[in-house]
Order: C-alpha cells, then structure tokens, then sequence
C-alpha cells in the first residue's frame, strides 16, 4: 500500500449539463426582416438558450392579421437548462432588446420569438401554452420545422410534423427565400 502523500487527490468533474430540447419559431416583418432574426440567433447564447440548428428562412404571408407586409420565419432547434416559464421571459427579454414592443395583436414586429415544443412537455396556462397552441395550424411554423425534425411527434396528438403539414387546413404561402443564413 502506497503511502498517504503519493495518492492522487479525487478529480472534482463538473457536473455535465443535460440540456432540454426545444424548438423555437422566429419571425419577424418590420425592418431588415433578416437582420432582425440573425441578431435574435446571436443573442440567443448570450441568455442560456443554445442554437443547435436553424432552418432555412422563408417568406410568408400573414395570418389572421392580413394588412401587414409578408413574414420572414425560421424554426431553430435549441438546448438549454432553462425551464419554460423562464425560458419564456428570456425570449421576451431577447424580443425587447430588439425593439419589440406592445402593439396590434398578431401585428407588425420587428420580432417573434415563440415556444413551439420543449422535450415532451406540456405546458397550459394562461401566460404559456406549450406545445404551441396552433402549431398544427401553420404552415409559416410546420415547413421550416419539417426541414429540421419531419418526423418529430406532436406530444399529445402523436402526428408527425409531416402528417400535421399534410392536413393542415392553411393555406397560405410559405417560400423559401433564396438568400442564406
């Protein structure tokens, strides 16, 4: 048996930081429709919120608040520690810093950050709602996340992201934009 002094201290490891799958919408129709994602995308670290992957962007046309100029969306999946209240806040805060303010429901904005899906969790209450409450109902949401999960399950309905993009009752257009990240 060695001595005392010739025993290596325990290593201390960091605990290794399990981070929660999320998929955010972001959208956004006033301004330099574009720059106002990429800077929300490079905020998004910033506040604990880890950008995995991003979608293409599209253009597309509004919904229920029809005489507004067209959206540029993209689906980002994400991983952070935060839970969903909180992660709700941040993205507001994130919203806030660029330039968003109260206005028009479903109206212009230079920013939308929405909560889409986080891991299997459902959230229902009256400030979030979690799967998003109409994710089966747009195209402007469902296109771009196809790119990025086709085959992910709505976690209470069970559909695909593709079976929910074939029989969603939308409509409207949603048109890749040729322009890249």
């Amino acid at each position: 048996m060695l001595p005392e002094s010739h025993l290596t201290p325990p290593v201390t490891v960091p605990a290794v930081r399990k981070l929660k799958q999320a998929f955010l919408s972001l959208g956004s129709n006033i301004g330099d429709r574009v720059a106002h994602i990429r800077q929300a995308l490079e905020l998004l670290p910033h506040v604990g919120v880890e950008v995995r992957r991003v979608s293409s962007f599209y253009q597309t046309e509004p919904v229920d608040f029809l005489p507004q100029r067209w959206f540029v969306n993209c689906v980002v999946e994400v991983g952070t520690d935060l839970m969903p209240r909180r992660l709700l806040k941040t993205l507001q805060s994130v919203e806030r810093a660029l330039g968003r303010r109260p206005g028009i429901p479903k109206g212009p904005r230079p920013i939308d950050i929405d909560i889409l899906l986080y891991e299997n969790v459902l959230v229902r209450s009256a400030l979030l709602t979690i799967p998003h409450e109409r994710l089966s109902e747009r195209r402007f949401v469902l296109v771009p996340l196809r790119e990025l999960a086709a085959d992910l399950r709505h976690p209470v309905t069970q559909r695909t992201v593709v079976e929910m993009l074939h029989d969603t009752p939308d409509e409207s257009q949603v048109v890749r934009l040729k322009q890249e990240r």
